[in-house]
């Protein structure tokens, strides 16, 4: 059994209308807080658009439970440093997401070139508000596997060279590649990890046929990056931490000619990346990577209320409603080895 502070996940879908009040109540069940990725048609790309969509949540939220959206803004080719410099003043406003144009789902309306933009990250590194990044590339003839590692090299370095001040967080980082790039990068660099990630490599993908469910960009990698990925999150630097990237997709979406990239974790995540940490017998630095690092880097304080979860299996449905639709979670019609203990 471990008790630690109520963590906050620091990637998060939650979708919008019917699918928004399906899957909020998992998240809320267990995390504090949650940043919420603006990748919405259309995306959120201004303060307004933002702050409604914050209302949203929040009328969706159960009762009883204590749950703070914090919201980001949709970087686009068209995004002004007027508009990010209003979305740092504002107290609902947390981060900025890069999503290079093209690399996952809803995306489409992202970044062309971010050498382009170097007002826009400018003002960023005036503000201090937090850029966070989608780290792949998206040219077709660079493999797959390789995406976030040339992404890395060729675009991220470079800007942080042009803006060595700039808060940046390169989100559910795949690679030892990327552990290496934010070790070199100094405080100002963090990279936020996933549950799928630590637990599976690229073979779970295709374990016994294709797994469309296991499915998410980015996409697995070998176990060898899995393993530095989980060195990293059980290590005492406080620049990783929790993102679960939960990304809920209608069943419909997943089991199709061209499935949707997205595994949906929340329900159990925080028991998964529990089992995670406890298969190197590092459980008792669970609490910094979910409840402390991710606060401290964006300047927030870390949850006064306590969780516990308890070494003990917990069956996982094989589906929860979502609209019209069902979603599957990972691990569907399986068990976690740890589950939440009642309050």
């Amino acid at each position: 059994m471990i008790t630690l502070r109520r963590p906050d996940d620091w990637h998060l879908h939650l979708r919008d209308g019917d699918g928004l009040h399906a899957v909020l109540p998992h998240t809320s069940a267990h995390f504090g807080r949650a940043l919420v990725m603006p990748n919405l048609l259309p995306p959120v790309t201004t303060v307004a658009a933002a702050c409604a969509y914050r209302d949203r949540i929040l009328d969706a939220l159960p009762p009883g439970h204590h749950f703070r959206p914090l919201m980001t803004l949709y970087l686009t080719d068209t995004t002004s440093p007027q508009t990010l410099a209003e979305a740092a003043a504002h107290p609902d406003i947390h981060a900025v997401k890069l999503y290079p144009a093209g690399a996952t789902t809803h995306s489409d309306a992202g970044v062309s070139d971010p050498a382009a933009l170097d007002e826009v990250f400018s003002e960023l590194e005036r503000s201090g508000l937090p850029l966070c990044v989608h780290g792949e590339v998206t040219d077709p003839e660079i493999d797959i596997f390789d995406r976030e590692a040339v992404f890395l090299e060729r675009t991220l370095a470079p800007l942080l060279e042009r803006h060595p001040d700039l808060r940046c967080v390169v989100e559910h980082a795949t690679t030892a590649e990327a552990i290496r790039f934010v070790r070199a990068a100094g405080p100002k660099v963090g990279a936020s990890l996933t549950a799928h990630h630590l637990l599976l490599s690229r073979n779970h993908l295709f374990e016994g046929g294709i797994r469309p469910h296991r499915y998410c960009l980015p996409i697995l990698k070998r176990r060898s990056h899995q393993e530095a990925l989980l060195e990293a999150a059980t290590s005492t630097d406080p620049r990783f931490f929790l993102g679960t990237d939960s990304a809920p997709h209608g069943r419909a979406r997943k089991q199709s000619p061209c499935g949707c990239a997205g595994m949906y974790t929340a329900p159990v995540a925080l028991a998964l990346y529990a089992e995670a940490f406890d298969s190197v017998g590092a459980i008792d630095r669970l609490e910094a990577f979910a409840s402390l690092n991710g606060p401290a880097f964006y300047g927030l304080s870390p949850n006064e209320e306590r969780i516990t979860l308890v070494r003990e299996p917990e069956p996982i449905p094989d589906h929860y409603d979502f609209g019209a639709d069902v979603v599957v979670p990972i691990r569907a019609g399986g068990q976690t080895a740890w589950r939440i203990a009642a309050e």
